[in-house]
């Protein structure tokens, strides 16, 4: 809500700020608007003003910047808070730096607020509350980190001389890191996935680096302002026998459901035909589930509907929409359904015409995309899974490199930096014109991806391979597979089992 202050000027909450500077149209996108908001100062308890203003930073994302002034004693501060979305998963990038390189030191980094950074040889970590978002460089993170440890140590001296003298002796082994002296691992953890380091090779991979995406646990969605139930010990789902047996002999309807007798019974029955002919037809779902869920935008409660379909030549498959009334965020996404494929599976399309840019694509998580011709190569989780085409996925693909690797677009970069970035985004616009043929790869180590055939019958599609293979250890243990037990599964759904 909007209020007036003693001097007339209208005062303007956060919310209603964010969105008259999101809905200001392009002439008023030089001067965006300062608003203001009474606030209590810490100080001396009267009302101050704080003046918020919303604004994007090149090569970053969108901040708040928030200035706050008391007129009764003179309190005075400042703040940057992030204010874009959070992202659906983690990422924890992993960067070696070895010994003597000083242009590894130079790499720039977007740090979070909710980012931890660790360097592993020394047993150091720094926490999200200790250094605010930032966009620096490795070098300046490292040397940031040096001076706050510093500044107290003429106090740290009178009161404790043998820790002071350890704190020195780690300082001079935290120095020779951000001078380059010695090689050590710079590692980025951030639960909010809005941390970011600079990849100079990019779009190809850099062995230097690595990264990986990951599902937020409870505390770290806590962390973050979602909305997270507390977990019960011991908690454990009732057979239908009791809860057909209540005191009131009433049948309880799980939370949010959608009329899914015929699915449960399906389910319970451990007959895929009939789930998928139960829950849903390939165009139309004849029943929809719905989920409670939290908003990946605003954090508040909003419904997930799904609803299960058999794709031909494919698989069962989960198609799953999030909307939320609060605050009109939106998200489709497809998963898999069924168990999980005993071997991974390469799909190579040769595309040649104009109608192999419209085939059909379902990119799982797991998969990775490579582009032999421009050498592009997507790690696995890279765009997380979507249902698009082959042209949709190499528009996807461009947004998504120039969104995530804004460093080589700035005015700042070098020239033959930005001659790279020139020359691959014209080596994509000439996979899209088809000027020569080209090669899309998609590598999923659970199988879960899908490229439509061109014919009825998958041997006449000279122009489509797919290749099974068998997944490595390392495989394995990236998707989980190596700790799992079934064994309690299997016997319950057991149909010989009485």
């Amino acid at each position: 809500m909007a209020s007036s202050g003693d001097d007339g000027r209208v005062v303007v909450d956060l919310r209603s700020a964010a969105e008259s500077a999101a809905g200001a149209g392009e002439e008023d996108a030089h001067a965006p608007p300062v608003h203001e908001i009474e606030s209590l100062c810490m100080r001396c308890g009267e009302n101050g003003t704080s003046r918020l203003l919303l604004t994007l930073i090149p090569h970053f994302r969108e901040v708040v910047l928030m200035a706050f002034e008391c007129p009764h004693c003179g309190e005075r501060n400042n703040e940057i808070q992030f204010a874009g979305q959070l992202q659906p998963k983690g990422c924890c990038y992993s960067l070696e730096v070895p010994s003597g390189q000083l242009e590894i030191l130079n790499r720039q980094v977007v740090k979070s607020d909710s980012a931890t950074i660790k360097i592993p040889e020394l047993d150091f970590e720094i926490p999200p509350e200790a250094q605010r978002g930032t966009l620096s460089t490795v070098e300046g993170i490292i040397m940031r980190a040096v001076d706050e440890l510093k500044a107290l140590q003429d106090e740290r001296k009178k009161v404790d001389p043998q820790k002071a003298e350890a704190i020195d002796q780690f300082l001079v082994k935290l120095r020779s890191l951000g001078s380059g002296e010695a090689a050590f691992t710079f590692i980025l953890d951030d639960p909010a996935g809005n941390s970011f380091i600079e990849n100079p090779h990019a779009p190809s991979s850099d062995p230097l680096l690595s990264v990986r995406f990951y599902e937020r646990t409870r505390e770290q969605q806590a962390a973050l302002g979602y909305l997270v139930e507390p977990e019960q010990p011991g908690e454990a789902v009732l057979p239908d026998s009791a809860v057909g047996s209540n005191s009131g002999g009433l049948q309880t309807e799980p939370h949010g459901l959608v009329g899914a007798v015929a699915g449960r019974r399906a389910i319970a029955q451990g007959n895929p035909d009939e789930v998928s002919a139960a829950l849903c037809r390939y165009a139309a779902p004849e029943e929809v589930d719905v989920l409670p869920s939290s908003c990946g935008a605003c954090g508040g409660q909003c419904e997930t509907r799904f609803f299960s379909t058999k794709i031909p030549y494919f698989r069962e498959v989960i198609v799953m929409a999030t909307t939320c009334d609060i605050c009109g965020y939106r998200n489709s996404e497809l998963k898999p359904g069924g168990e999980i494929p005993a071997k991974g599976k390469k799909i190579t399309l040769h595309v040649q015409n104009a109608k192999d840019l419209t085939r059909d694509v379902i990119k799982s998580d797991s998969a990775s995309v490579k582009v032999p011709e421009v050498e592009l190569e997507l790690a696995s989780g890279t765009l997380g899974g979507m249902v698009t085409t082959v042209e949709g996925l190499i528009v996807k693909i461009c947004e998504a490199l120039k969104r995530i690797h804004g460093f080589q677009f700035g005015d700042s970069t070098e020239e033959w930096k930005k001659k790279n970035w020139e020359d691959f985004n014209d080596r994509l616009a000439k996979l899209l014109s088809l000027q020569e043929p080209w090669t899309l790869i998609l590598d999923d180590g659970l199988a879960a991806s899908f490229v439509a055939p061109a014919t009825d019958s998958l041997e006449d599609d000279k122009q489509l391979i797919i290749e099974e293979y068998q997944r490595s250890w390392q495989q394995n243990e990236e998707f989980g597979l190596n700790d799992m037990d079934t064994s309690s599964a299997d016997v319950a759904y057991n149909p010989n089992n009485t």
